[in-house]
């Protein structure tokens, strides 16, 4: 199974099922007063994380994503069903991004284990609510309020406390299957390990740890050379680096060289990167043949130039494990002493606010030809209705001053409305007159 870094989906809300009309058929009262329910809500997008996952695969082929549709309202004031819910299942360390802007929704890591993206639309009322003493049988419900949808971006930034960077073939994979419950793939070539892969190294008397061996880098990886920018992320959370290298140069290149590229490349992709504490473990230590007090012996070059500056360097062998016990308690000591909160990335877009159907001040302007009266409908509208009592004169001042300000008398007007003429505000009916 391919490993899938980021996908790329469409998720919606479930729409609000409309409020109902009907009014009560009883068999001594010939005209019964409204009964119409509610619509039922419509479903939400919720993220989970699921541990058990390690990759975005399920996503790698889907398009969009539907919450379930609210049911609308029946009569004898019966509720409408609610959508289902979607639950969306993520790996933890999943980064979610309003794939338009690229900002930050959610990270799903840390103590995030789930997240309502998008709430599903409210039902509408039905007509039982809108009676009143001058209209005791209303023609109108009100309906659901509509859909959501966003497109995403996923992208995973594997958990670990420890990752394994260095070139390729320099014996990341092999180090990590010999301490771990892991199993990669390895083989003599580069480019072996295509995906991050972790393991559970677990010790005698010391704390154990997850360690992430992190695919091979190159020279330019932070310009994307071989994929590289994407496998610098999964670095990012974790606390601690060891720095692998073929301290024999068996390939032909330099280990200090190779320990420079690669430090290169991490302070070009992120200054943050260069902060975290770092091990070398010069591997293949096994296959040097210059003796230890030589000048020219490569682990001896490699512990002049970086313990001066306070990086360990661990001589191992990660095929026949000499030196590698003391590495892996040296870094469960070292872990000990750093924080162990992940590195959790803060959002910077919420969609409840930015997609919120509240925003919407579209209203319509039309006329009934059947009932002869003019009709205003709209978000807008109901919002207003909503925070104005037109029982008061304070209320009913207010709302005069609302259809001028928004052009809906000019729209009226325009429409054909004359003095004398009815005006239907959803539950509400006035006779119009010029002032």
């Amino acid at each position: 199974m391919a490993f899938t870094d980021k996908a790329r989906i469409y998720v919606a809300s479930g729409k609000g099922g409309d409020g109902h009309v009907s009014f009560r058929r009883e068999k001594f009262v010939p005209a019964g007063g409204p009964d119409g329910g509610d619509g039922g809500n419509g479903g939400s997008v919720i993220f989970v994380v699921d541990k058990g996952l390690n990759t975005l695969e399920d996503f790698r082929h889907a398009g969009k994503f539907h919450a379930g549709n609210g049911e609308e309202g029946g009569g004898r004031r019966k509720t409408g069903k609610s959508g289902e819910d979607l639950i969306l299942k993520v790996p933890e360390g999943t980064i979610i991004r309003d794939a338009a802007t690229g900002k930050i929704i959610v990270d799903m890591s840390g103590d995030t284990l789930s997240y309502t993206l998008l709430k599903g639309g409210h039902g509408g009322k039905g007509n039982q609510h809108y009676a009143t003493s001058t209209m005791q049988a209303p023609k109108y419900a009100q309906p659901g309020q509509p859909s959501r949808e966003i497109e995403l971006l996923l992208e995973l930034k594997c958990i670990a406390d420890v990752g394994l960077v260095g070139f390729p073939n320099v014996g990341k994979s092999t180090l990590l299957s010999m301490v771990s419950n892991a199993e990669p793939k390895i083989a003599n070539y580069h480019f072996t390990t295509l995906q991050p892969i972790l393991g559970v190294v677990d010790l005698q008397d010391a704390p154990g740890f997850v360690m992430a061996d992190i695919p091979g880098l190159i020279e330019g990886a932070a310009d994307g050379v071989g994929l590289g920018d994407e496998f610098l992320a999964h670095i990012e959370r974790t606390r601690l680096l060891v720095h692998v290298v073929d301290a024999s140069g068996s390939e032909g290149r330099d280990p200090l060289e190779d320990i420079e590229i690669i430090n290169r490349e991490l302070a070009k992709y992120s200054a943050d990167l260069t902060k975290k504490k770092q091990i070398i473990a010069a591997n293949k230590c096994d296959l040097i043949q210059i003796p230890e007090d030589d000048p020219k012996n490569p682990i001896r070059r490699i512990r002049e130039k970086y313990e001066p500056m306070g990086i360990r360097v661990f001589p191992i062998s990660a095929a026949t494990r000499q030196g590698v016990r003391e590495l892996m308690y040296f870094i469960s000591g070292e872990l000990a002493k750093l924080p162990r909160d992940t590195n959790q990335f803060a959002a910077e877009y919420n969609p409840e606010t930015e997609l919120s159907v509240e925003n919407d001040d579209s209203f319509t302007v039309g006329y009934d030809a059947d009932n002869k009266e003019y009709f205003i409908e709209g978000p807008a509208v109901e919002r207003m209705l909503g925070y104005t009592n037109l029982g008061s004169e304070k209320g009913f001042v207010f709302f005069q001053k609302f259809m001028e300000e928004r052009g809906i008398i000019r729209q009226l007007k325009e429409k054909g409305l004359k003095e004398g003429d009815t005006v239907r505000v959803y539950g509400h009916v006035f006779e119009y007159y010029e002032s």
